[in-house]
């Protein structure tokens, strides 16, 4: 698939190339291609030597999807951190909770809650579990993150959380604040529900614990959230 996930930085300089004076023209179409036709072809070379994210995008539910477009599985995010490694911010947006009895992926570079558990949390009928609660500090962490890796709202930025419905909408929250590449990870952490079997129910159909990716149950404190709930 090709777009702006797949091109990057690369495909933004090619962009560049098409739209520079005649004589960068000449240099780099010395046959007089038109546009459109020197595009293709260009694109077509750049895509050997970048990696090719294949997630169906019209498969994501649609509880997964986002107002930014950009999808990633959980090999497809640790293949783009793995390429653009301090260029990019990985963050799990999980509760301290989760993060704490489920381990967090070693390549995450902090963890900030989108969602959070206040001291005594409401009953969710609904959903049979306690309430989470929007985390006022989100934005704010974000931010100090950012500034600490010399990073930009224009930067790539991929969150992660258990599976992929809270970075959707965690994803939305940082465009409406500015954000311009923000990747949710739709499988995210553990993955979806088997839906039928002996399995049903299980978290083991994707996601990054399932697909053997790099993760721990031992935390650095330099990455946690500490700030007060």
């Amino acid at each position: 698939m090709i777009s702006e996930s797949s091109c990057g930085e690369q495909g933004e300089a090619l962009m560049l190339i098409l739209h520079r004076d005649d004589d960068y023209r000449l240099m780099f179409n010395p046959f007089g291609l038109a546009k459109s036709a020197l595009l293709v072809m260009l694109m077509a070379a750049l895509m050997t030597v970048l990696p090719a994210y294949a997630l169906d995008v019209a498969a994501v539910p649609v509880s997964k999807q986002n107002k930014t477009g950009l999808y990633l599985d959980a090999r497809e995010a640790y293949e783009l951190k793995q390429r653009l490694a301090e260029k990019a911010l990985f963050i799990d947006i999980r509760t301290r909770a989760e993060i704490s009895t489920l381990g967090m992926p070693t390549l995450v570079d902090a963890h900030i809650p989108f969602l959070e558990y206040l001291e005594n949390p409401a009953w969710d009928d609904k959903n049979l579990r306690f309430k989470m609660e929007f985390n006022p500090g989100f934005s704010a962490e974000m931010q100090r993150r950012m500034h600490e890796r010399g990073l930009s709202k224009d930067d790539t930025v991929i969150l992660i959380c258990r599976s992929g419905d809270r970075s959707a909408r965690a994803t939305d929250y940082l465009l409406e604040d500015g954000y311009k590449k923000i990747y949710t990870v739709v499988d995210g952490f553990e993955g979806d529900m088997q839906k039928d079997g002996p399995n049903a129910g299980r978290r083991i159909v994707n996601g990054w614990k399932n697909a053997d990716l790099p993760w721990s149950y031992q935390l650095d404190k330099n990455k946690m959230y500490l700030q007060k709930r």
